[in-house]
């Protein structure tokens, strides 16, 4: 639950600065530190965001039994936090160097996937 809760301040800091969540911060963290398998991982950061707009994407990968809505209550509390922390700083950035962030976050991100996966 802990590590849960930590993924979602992450997600909601990178959410606030850089306007992402699942698919680039959640969905790495959960198949990194929770060793969770990639649809359960997909499934679970779905849940944490976006069950307004995504319960039909939720819901399939709920009857498959690859969603923890205990970790996605967690993650979705951490993100409502920090994603108005991650604005704030954001904003106070400036475009170019919120841009340049953004771009380092996503080569790290490529190179964990290209070089680190199984």
């Amino acid at each position: 639950m802990l590590i849960g809760l930590i993924i979602g301040l992450i997600a909601g800091l990178l959410s606030g600065l850089f306007g992402i969540g699942g698919g680039i911060v959640i969905v790495p963290m959960l198949v990194s530190f929770l060793k969770f398998p990639q649809s359960k991982a997909v499934g679970t950061s779905l849940a944490s965001m976006l069950l307004p707009v995504g319960i039909l994407a939720v819901w399939k990968y709920f009857k498959k039994g690859d969603v923890d809505f205990k970790i996605a209550a967690m993650i979705a509390l951490g993100i409502f936090v920090m994603a108005f922390v991650g604005s704030n700083f954001g904003l106070s950035l400036g475009n170019t160097w919120a841009a340049k962030l953004f771009g380092v976050l996503l080569i790290a991100v490529g190179i964990k996937f290209l070089v680190f996966s199984k």
